[in-house]
Parts: structure tokens; C-alpha cells; sequence
């Protein structure tokens, strides 16, 4: 049975700072250097067969701490970037909340927010299910997918892997820094959740 593993990037100054973050490249911070050296191990131990990362620093690092040990080299694909957060990144929460209140409460609802170009939740999901599917192909029934990215992108895509709305997603909570989902594809009965937030 094919296994997908999505492995949440290390942690930066942004995430630290509760600062909105999206698809501004920021790096990782000594915290995230560390995590991803930690974690590497663990995945390691999992024995990807395909190896997929999205381009923005903080997972390509993260990635780099599996290369070190292993010698896989990542494919970099734009299509497991975090969601865009448009007008929002960079800023703190409470900034966020004074300029926009209703659309804020949207997001923290998990529901569509519909200004400040922030990307649809829906265009999120078929973008990860794109590449992910694309990588499953490629790794075939019995491979192990492994793909570093982030945690909202990650969360969209285990939601539409298993056939759920989208409006379960903020049931499966936030991923942490360096934390997995793991996703079964079962050849009867599809993709099953093996794992969620798991270091």
C-alpha cells in the first residue's frame, strides 16, 4: 500500500512571533534548524521512495536535514506552498483583526475569506492533490511519498485525500513544527488516515 507522508517545515522567527506568514520565504530559525535535524531521523526511518518538497526556504531546509543523512535529494515543486495569505503577511494577529474583523473571524471559523487576496481553501487542495498525486504515480503501489511543506497546505490536502468537505478541516487541528501526517491508500477502500501531528 502506497504511504504519503507530509512533513511540516521547522520552526522560524515568524512562526515564534505568531506573525502571518504564508508565502513569504522566510528561513528557520536556530529552533527550526534543530527540529529539522531531530526529525530527519525519524522520517528517515520510513525509507522514502519519492521525495518532494516545496520550494519556499523553510521546508527546502527541512528537506536539506534529510539529504544530509540519506543523500535523497528533494524535487522542489511551488505547488506544495503554504497557502498565500495576500495583504495579511506580515502582520501580527491583532493588526490583521483591526483592518479586517469580519474576514478574520471567516478564516478562524476554517471558512473561505474572501478578501485581502487571500488564496481559496479550494485552490489550496487541488494544488497539493496535484503534486501529491503526481508523486504517488511515480512511486507506485508499494512507494513512500514523502513531501515537506507547510502545515495549512497540508492540512487541506489530507482532508480532500480521504473524500471529507472542507469544512472538516479545522477539525484535524494545527500541525506543530516538524510533525507528520501520515495517509494510507488501502486498495479497497482508498486513503485512510494512518497518522495526524505525529513528531
Amino acid at each position: 500500500m502506497t504511504l504519503v507522508v507530509l512533513w511540516r517545515h521547522g520552526q522560524t522567527e515568524w512562526n515564534r512571533s505568531h506573525r502571518i506568514q504564508g508565502q513569504t520565504d522566510t528561513p528557520l530559525s536556530p529552533v527550526g534548524l534543530e527540529q529539522a535535524a531531530e526529525s530527519a531521523p525519524r522520517v528517515a526511518a520510513l525509507k522514502p521512495t519519492v521525495f518532494i518538497s516545496s520550494d519556499l526556504q523553510r521546508a527546502a531546509t527541512t528537506a536539506a536535514a534529510l539529504t544530509a543523512i540519506t543523500g535523497m535529494e528533494p524535487t522542489f515543486d511551488p505547488r506544495l506552498r503554504e497557502r498565500s495569505f495576500g495583504e495579511w503577511e506580515g502582520l501580527m494577529h491583532p493588526e490583521a483583526i483591526a483592518r479586517w474583523p469580519e474576514a478574520f473571524e471567516r478564516w478562524r471559523r476554517g471558512d473561505e475569506v474572501g478578501e485581502a487576496g487571500v488564496e481559496e481553501i479550494d485552490a489550496v487542495a487541488k494544488r497539493m492533490l496535484a503534486a501529491l498525486h503526481e508523486a504517488v504515480d511515480k512511486a507506485g503501489p508499494d512507494g513512500v511519498v514523502l513531501a515537506a511543506t507547510h502545515g495549512a497546505a497540508a492540512r487541506f490536502a489530507t482532508v480532500a485525500m480521504v473524500g471529507l468537505p472542507m469544512e472538516y478541516a479545522p477539525r484535524f487541528g494545527p500541525m506543530h513544527n516538524c510533525h507528520r501526517t501520515h495517509l494510507r491508500r488501502d486498495p479497497h477502500r482508498g486513503w485512510q488516515l494512518d497518522a495526524h501531528n505525529v513528531p
